[in-house]
């Protein structure tokens, strides 16, 4: 539980004088979002820059 209270303790300190609390809510989103990426890039569990192409060429497509 310590490692959580540090996250957002390093949120809090970042975050501007009069952010609201869904400011805060977003912030440790976007810092759980970031750690999940990591540790999916760390197992291998990542996209070239063409496979990525590929799947979203349907979309791409006018």
């Amino acid at each position: 539980m310590g490692a959580l209270k540090e996250e957002v303790e390093t949120v809090l300190k970042h975050l501007p004088e009069g952010s609201t609390l869904e400011d805060m809510q977003y912030g440790l989103y976007v810092l759980e979002k970031i750690k999940r990426g990591l540790a999916d890039a760390d197992a291998g569990r990542t996209l070239t820059q063409e496979e990525v192409e590929q799947r979203l060429a349907k979309w791409l497509t006018a």
